[in-house]
């Protein structure tokens, strides 16, 4: 009996941030492919127009998107999708979102008041995310819980401290929003008098 080929279910996450947060970073350490970036150098053009502070080493920005993919099973596919970080490229970010199932928000405690726009951008479109705390050379070690307490963030979403340059710390902030997302739908479903049909599988498969 031949097997029957079925293309693979392709689920689309978002990596957001604030500039300079580790987005890039994050998609690039993950990734299975050479991610696609869309960085271009800083130029003079940018000073006073792109805040620095804080991160006056850094000298390339994402103009665009980056993109990334991550092949869980044969049935599962991952396509990441990282925004953009400067307030104008914002109108980039609603065509990113599009048809995501939910967000992973990247927090650099230098820079802290960066990550309320993101944040605010997916709680306002009900779209599902995380924040993860980056742990990275000359950050601020504040713990989950101290930076939820400084973003006003909801008990329910989860905040995980996180090393966007480390693949396995980045998978493991990957299958803490899907595990979340699932969740949400669960509670979505439950809420509109779903279950009368075949239970929903909420097994996430370890990534690869």
């Amino acid at each position: 009996m031949s097997e029957t080929l079925t293309a693979p279910t392709a689920v689309k996450i978002v990596i957001a941030g604030g500039f300079g947060a580790g987005k890039t970073t994050m998609v690039g350490s993950v990734s299975e492919i050479v991610p696609l970036r869309t960085e271009e150098v800083l130029t003079e053009a940018s000073a006073g127009v792109d805040d620095l502070a804080g991160i006056e080493e850094k000298n390339t920005t994402t103009v665009a998107l980056d993109f990334g993919r991550i092949t869980i099973n044969q049935q599962l596919v991952l396509y990441l999708f990282g925004t953009p970080g400067q307030d104008r490229f914002w109108f980039m970010w609603n065509e990113l979102a599009r048809g995501a199932i939910g967000a992973v928000v990247i927090v650099d405690t230098r820079r802290i008041e960066a990550s309320f726009p993101a944040i605010d951008f997916f709680e306002s479109r009900g779209i599902p995310f995380i924040v993860t705390v980056n742990q990275f050379d000359g950050s601020i070690p504040y713990g989950a819980e101290e930076v939820r307490h400084a973003l006003d963030i909801d008990d329910e979403v989860p905040v995980v401290v996180s090393d966007a340059r480390n693949r396995e710390a980045a998978k493991n902030a990957l299958v803490e929003l899907i595990e979340y997302s699932i969740r949400r739908l669960d509670e979505t479903e439950g809420e509109a008098g779903a279950g009368d049909g075949e239970p929903v599988d909420s097994e996430v498969p370890a990534a690869q």
